[in-house]
């Protein structure tokens, strides 16, 4: 079943940030870059940091973000979410309840899921979310404790079942990111391709260009 077009979902490439996979820099600095290169969405992800500090930097993650049209998401926290005016939050299998999270957000932010088999995409889309990344596809060190990739065949008949979009995540590169795109996803979501770049801005623009239209109507 192909993907129901969302009107909120204006993006295809969906950047995780990972401060460990800055080589050193600022983690501003590699998200700016990154969005000068043409990201248009933005997942904090930060789970060592302390409350102070993820608002802190969700504050200005917020501030960059509204600056270049992008859209923020803000891992698990839905009260930092909540403190920055964010567009949103993504959720796993050990945050609150979707209906939870929607309940406290309400209907105009997004709501993301991390999926990692067949149930928990189906599961996440009759619970009402807007979309899911799914993944690992390829192994990659920061999602090895989700076991072995679900490889390219599973991302396939995912995408097929679900009418919300789906964005593929684990191992995505711009070698492999046509192969990925074939199987009918929405987009790629990504870490350190990225964030550990020599060149952020470049890197999102190489990528940007094999991605599917925003406007091809799926």
């Amino acid at each position: 079943m192909k993907e129901l077009e969302s009107p909120w979902i204006d993006f295809n490439l969906y950047l995780i940030t990972g401060r460990g996979e800055t080589l050193g820099r600022n983690l501003e600095f590699v998200v700016e870059e990154a969005l000068r290169g043409g990201v248009r969405a933005v997942q904090l992800r930060d789970k060592g940091a302390c409350t102070k500090e993820l608002y802190e930097t969700a504050y200005e993650l917020r501030r960059l973000t509204s600056r270049y049209g992008a859209k923020l998401i803000i891992n698990d926290r839905v009260d930092v979410a909540l403190s920055v005016d964010a567009d949103g939050v993504h959720i796993g299998s050990a945050s609150l309840p979707l209906y939870r999270v929607r309940r406290l957000l309400g209907e105009r932010k997004l709501i993301g899921v991390s999926c990692h088999n067949q149930v928990q995409a189906i599961t996440a889309q009759e619970m009402g979310a807007d979309f899911i990344t799914f993944g690992p596809v390829y192994y990659t060190p920061s999602k090895a404790s989700y076991g072995e990739p679900v490889g390219l065949e599973r991302l396939h008949t995912v995408t097929e079942m679900l009418q919300i979009p789906v964005f593929a995540l684990g191992g995505v590169t711009r070698e492999n990111c046509a192969e990925v795109v074939s199987r009918g996803v929405r987009g790629i979501a990504l870490i350190s391709y990225i964030m550990s770049a020599p060149d952020p801005r470049d890197a999102a623009k190489g990528l940007l260009t094999l991605l599917p239209p925003l406007d091809q109507g799926y």
